[in-house]
């Protein structure tokens, strides 16, 4: 209503001075006082405006911009001190309308020095811990070409971040290259997403966070340049990566992008099973158990090997090497193209007697994946499907994943689910991971479950209803329930990081496809959504805006009580009142206006659902449904089970039920 009357002052000045006149007639019976949570409920939000950049609907406007970083890195793997030396070029190109004074460089790996400012949040046993002395960067002979001139730019070191001062603006439209050399010593354990771990026929080593990278200048911030604390994961730029890899020649390494030079780091044998597998449903092994270390399994030749891949329009790159893999291959089905599933695993990986299956079945679970989701939302968009085992519980980056290697089962098919469901949310659709953990790890989640359902041949409703429960009646009333979904990814407290970076927001939007506006209007939504941010940079605004562009639907009211507030529902029968018309009162006793389910049974055994939508709650707690001529016997809400409810014991009313269901007996 305020909002109506700063709009509409002139009518509504009309309209009060007309009521004014009209006779007043006393009220036949006390009216029921409004409670103000349901204006609270139903006010909209107030997104930021659009602009030039960002439409109304959700897409991005006609002069939306980005800027576009290329790498060029050689790098070099010491193992006897696990310690990564490197030269790198960066070439940045300035696509926003303003000139720019200066540059942010991401330093990740100062993260693990002991007196980071991640150390001081995170404590030392934590998930995303892994500090230890003699961490973090060491960062030489920094360099700037711009315009046919080398300069020694100043710079400043902050913790994870390095800022690099620009005696020369760089120009919209214009671009620099920035290099220098680095080193560091690969964490053993690095915040659970990268690190090394011994096995018995060698090391295998994860890589990432490895390589200094910009920071993103967009068109909302400016410069993202938060701290790396562990929690909050990335948001990073799209370019070209060129890399190349230089470890000891018994190693075998898997990465982000093609391989450019096969002929140099493989032997003609694994060269022709490679051939095979992709062409081949059933898993190929390259490099099986029985040939793990020795030397056929490498080029003849003495000294390192350096393996050369280049990937494009990808926002990172990450790569993995050990002596110890076993390699086996096979083909998906992405759309019309095919892409080449792998898993490199030690034999640690495989199942032994008794077990659930082990990293045998890798590569088929990767297959489902990309199959899956290709249907499911858009074609898998890279050449590879690589899933490697090591020390890291499941981590994600453009190609190529890292996964437990002691996961078996349903729990490795879980982890290599949901990390290939990463490539859409968010190494194609760019999202801001530092702030908004959900825009990857919900997202994600939500096309997980059915991802899973189908595979194992189960039921999406069931998954919906065990969800629910866990949200509504464990999560919301627990001490930790009290967060909304939009905090930052670094500011939600660790035990509540499951429930609001991927539970919540996941069972919100299968609410929202299965619940209240259907999976065809949802879907089409959703893919839109896909679409439009394919390749960019989204904020939450986008995601709701096109959400409610595509299926047609205000739904303010679901993301101010779901994702904004830490609102609850609790639908409850209010009252029955039999007769010849039954009047049947149902009630929304809690913020979150969920439409409601009402399933009534009769005396002769029939049974009717009635659906109540949410807006009928605009302006009231309550809503009467009118049953003639018919003797209800029951009144159930939300018969199913399928929504979120704090307190079930208040959704049933029974004939021969003596519990008082007024408002007063609550």
């Amino acid at each position: 209503m305020r909002s109506f009357l700063r709009t509409a002052c002139g009518p509504v000045y009309l309209l009060l001075g007309v009521f004014l006149l009209l006779p007043v007639a006393a009220p036949a019976q006390p009216t029921q006082q409004v409670p103000d949570h349901n204006l609270d409920a139903f006010e909209p939000i107030d997104f930021p405006d659009p602009n030039d950049y960002r439409d109304a609907d959700g897409s991005p406007g006609a002069d939306y911009w980005q800027q576009t970083v290329d790498y060029q890195i050689d790098v070099s793997l010491d193992t006897a001190s696990n310690r990564v030396t490197g030269t790198e070029t960066i070439t940045y190109t300035n696509n926003a309308p303003e000139d720019l004074e200066r540059l942010w460089v991401q330093l990740e790996q100062n993260y693990f020095k002991p007196g980071s400012r991640g150390a001081a949040a995170v404590p030392a046993d934590a998930r995303f811990s892994g500090f230890f002395e003699g961490a973090g960067y060491d960062l030489s002979n920094l360099r700037l070409h711009h315009n046919g001139e080398t300069t020694t730019p100043d710079t400043l070191v902050a913790g994870t971040r390095l800022k690099v001062s620009l005696d020369e603006a760089l120009a919209s439209g214009d671009s620099l290259q920035l290099s220098f050399d680095f080193a560091f010593t690969l964490p053993q354990y690095g915040a659970d997403r990268h690190g090394y771990l011994q096995v018995e026929d060698g090391t295998v080593y994860q890589f990432a966070q490895w390589y200094p990278r910009m920071y993103v200048y967009d068109d909302v911030h400016g410069w993202n340049h938060l701290p790396y604390l562990g929690q909050g994961e990335y948001y990073l730029e799209y370019g070209t990566f060129n890399v190349n890899i230089t470890v000891p020649r018994d190693m075998i390494v898997a990465a982000t992008g093609r391989l450019q030079n096969p002929g140099e780091v493989l032997t003609q044998m694994q060269r022709n099973r490679l051939d095979e597998a992709r062409e081949s449903r059933e898993t190929v092994m390259i490099i099986s158990e029985d040939e793990v270390g020795t030397d056929a399994t490498r080029p003849d030749g003495t000294g390192p090997l350096t393996w050369r891949y280049t990937a494009d329009q990808v926002r990172d790159f990450a790569w993995a090497t050990s002596q110890s893999f076993l390699w086996d291959a096979a083909t998906a089905e992405a759309g019309d193209r095919s892409v080449l599933a792998q898993s490199f695993y030690p034999v640690e990986g495989i199942s032994s007697d008794g077990e659930e299956d082990g990293w045998e079945r890798s590569t088929e679970f990767v297959q489902h994946s990309v199959e899956f989701y290709s249907d499911f939302l858009a074609p898998y968009p890279y050449p590879n499907a690589i899933n490697v085992a090591g020390r890291v519980a499941g981590m994600e980056y453009p190609q190529i994943m890292f996964c437990d290697v002691e996961s078996r089962g349903r729990s490795l098919f879980g982890v290599t689910d949901h990390e290939f469901g990463h490539t859409w949310f968010p190494m194609v659709v760019g999202s801001d991971e530092r702030r908004w953990a959900w825009m990857d790890e919900g997202l994600n989640t939500f096309m997980n479950q059915y991802s899973e359902d189908a595979f194992y041949g189960e039921n999406n409703t069931q998954s919906l209803q065990e969800n629910s429960q866990l949200i509504g009646q464990r999560f919301m009333p627990s001490p930790f329930g009290d967060q909304p979904i939009m905090t930052y990814a670094d500011r939600i407290r660790d035990r509540a990081l499951g429930a609001l970076a991927y539970l919540k927001p996941a069972n919100g939007l299968m609410l929202l496809r299965d619940y209240v506006i259907g999976p065809e209007r949802f879907d089409a939504a959703f893919k839109a959504y896909f679409d439009r941010w394919a390749y960019k940079h989204p904020k939450p605004a986008d995601f709701f805006r096109t959400m409610e562009d595509v299926a047609g639907e205000d739904l303010d009211w679901f993301w101010r009580s779901w994702f904004y507030e830490t609102d609850t529902l609790d639908q409850a029968v209010a009252s029955v009142s039999p007769g010849d018309t039954t009047s049947v009162t149902v009630e929304q006793r809690a913020d979150l206006m969920l439409p409601m389910t009402v399933q009534l049974a009769f005396e002769d055994g029939s049974t009717q659902q009635r659906r109540v939508p949410s807006e009928a709650f605009y302006t009231n707690d309550t809503h009467t449904l009118r049953v003639p001529d018919a003797a209800v016997q029951s009144v159930t809400i939300d018969p199913n089970q399928l929504l979120p409810d704090a307190n079930r014991e208040n959704n049933t009313w029974s004939a021969s039920d003596t519990t008082d269901t007024s408002p007063s007996g609550r």
